[in-house]
């Protein structure tokens, strides 16, 4: 019996070592990935314990009972789920907590997916380490590649997501977004609709922190006016680069086999210099709102109308669905949206 125990041991162990050599990139990334996040799991301390610190200023503990106002406001008054999410605090150390790697078709607005056991596929991969990311991003040559930091970071409710310290330094109107977009992948989730998931997130983030504003500050307030007018802004960005998609995907369809990379790169770079020109427009009468500049040997490829698109898309189909069918009514929405897409 020990024999045949031995044996069996024996094959287990030479299956997972050959599937480690075969695999080794995958098992290897998951390593990175997990001691990343464990890291930050097991450095996060709890928010009662950070609250009674004498030698933590009152600013971060300020921000940090804020969030949880953001948090309660969430879950009581627009009914997502009540998770043990941001109830740590993890210190950043003025460093990105991690970054995503979005890799696109050089002549189509097409990502190229990144699939991952369970929670399916999606259009970025993220990094821990950066040195990590490039690495891959050069594994990807002859394709448009991005790599960007991220400010925030969701589990899906697998595990207590802690406040970063980096979300603290966002405007109050910024922060609610942020916390309730999160929130809402812990609430409702579909695999492999990554555009799904984070048009609705972005939505609800969106609404949430207008009505949280409105009932914590008042719609009078300098912070509730700001966060209109970041709106007004958000709302015409989204719709001048949700066009530019549409114009570039309209070029590449035009695009024959025997042109030569050269001139389908010359007429690519064209279209999107002139919608990036034409962004300028966006900024009128908004007193408020930070220009973004970009540098002439900098503009975005194909990767970054992949990554936008990811998020934006699809923003204006759940607004006109929240108000044409639901009147308004925004738990009735959610538990509909709950209701359908079983996550």
């Amino acid at each position: 019996m020990k024999h045949i125990i031995k044996k069996i041991a024996l094959s287990i162990g030479l299956l997972v070592l050959v599937v480690g050599i075969w695999q080794w990139d995958w098992v290897s990334y998951s390593y990175g990935q997990l001691s990343g996040g464990a890291r930050v799991l097991l450095e996060a301390k709890p928010v009662s314990e950070v609250l009674q610190d004498s030698s933590v200023p009152d600013s971060i503990k300020s921000k940090l009972r804020f969030i949880e106002e953001i948090r309660q406001f969430a879950i009581d008054s627009l009914g997502l789920n009540d998770t043990p999410l941001y109830q740590s605090y993890y210190d950043q150390h003025n460093k990105p907590i991690c970054y995503v790697l979005t890799v696109a078709e050089p002549y189509q607005v097409k990502a190229i997916e990144f699939s991952f056991p369970i929670i399916g596929s999606f259009t970025y991969k993220g990094f821990f380490d950066l040195q990590r990311a490039q690495k891959e991003e050069k594994l990807c040559s002859g394709y448009d590649t991005e790599i960007s930091p991220v400010s925030a970071y969701s589990t899906l409710g697998y595990f207590n997501d802690p406040i970063l310290s980096g979300m603290l330094s966002l405007p109050e109107g910024r922060l609610a977004s942020l916390i309730m977009h999160e929130m809402t992948h812990a609430t409702v989730f579909i695999k492999n609709q990554h555009e799904f998931n984070e048009n609705l997130a972005n939505f609800i983030g969106d609404y949430g922190a207008v009505r949280f504003l409105a009932q914590r500050f008042g719609t009078s307030s300098p912070v509730y006016q700001t966060y209109l007018q970041g709106k007004v802004f958000r709302d015409r960005y989204v719709q001048h680069f949700n066009r530019g998609k549409l114009s570039l995907d309209s070029l590449y369809a035009t695009f024959l086999p025997q042109w030569s990379n050269q001139r389908k790169d010359q007429l690519k770079h064209q279209q999107i210099r002139y919608i990036i020109q034409q962004a300028d427009t966006l900024y009128k009468g908004l007193t408020q709102v930070r220009r973004r500049s970009w540098k002439a040997d900098e503009l975005p490829n194909n990767a970054f109308f992949v990554g936008f698109a990811t998020y934006n898309s699809r923003r204006n189909e759940f607004e006109i669905e929240f108000k044409e069918k639901f009147r308004g009514d925004f738990k009735r929405y959610l538990s509909y949206l709950k209701t359908k897409y079983d996550s």
